[in-house]
């Protein structure tokens, strides 16, 4: 009970920004199911180290159903958010190959593309994502050495936020 005192308006606060920032399109919808997840995504790897499927596979299906809701509206395929989710995850996947990040980083990654439906927020969101993560990530080394790992899901989050923040002072410039 107690997280939902604070998970629950930050989920609103996030949905409320999402709307706001991307207007009624359908790509807001997947915006919105992210806002939804995201603070109890953020605990959940902070405390565990992992991404659940249960919060960010329900995420690809309701990013994918929007994508093709918004391919059948304009008559355009919505090109920006499918590469980025490809792409995105695509690099984290060669990562996860790697040992760098999990799969459920993977996930969420492909989650956080379907729901960029610029090509602004396809980019910034895991620019900063991996510029914050990088800048937390050389404190954890210094403070705790070689072999130190940090959960990397709220830093993907964090990215996405940044993003719609910077699409939301875009569009009212």
């Amino acid at each position: 009970m107690l997280r939902m005192a604070w998970q629950l308006p930050l989920s609103v606060a996030i949905a409320v920004l999402a709307t706001v920032a991307l207007g009624p399109a359908a790509a807001t919808v997947p915006a919105i199911a992210l806002a939804a997840v995201t603070p109890e995504l953020a605990r959940v790897d902070l405390v565990q180290r992992r991404l659940p499927n249960r919060m960010v596979v329900p995420g690809l299906v309701v990013g994918a159903v929007a994508a093709a809701g918004s391919w059948a509206a304009t008559g355009r395929p919505p090109w920006t958010p499918v590469v980025a989710a490809l792409v995105v995850a695509g690099v984290l996947f060669l990562l996860a190959l790697a040992g760098g990040v999990g799969m459920g980083d993977v996930k969420l990654a492909a989650f956080i593309g379907l729901a960029s439906p610029t090509l602004g927020m396809a980019v910034l969101a895991p620019l900063a994502a991996f510029v914050l993560g990088g800048a937390v990530s050389v404190v954890v080394l210094v403070r705790r050495g070689p072999g130190a790992r940090i959960p990397f899901g709220p830093f993907l989050l964090a990215g996405y936020l940044v993003a719609l923040v910077a699409s939301l002072l875009v569009t009212r410039a």
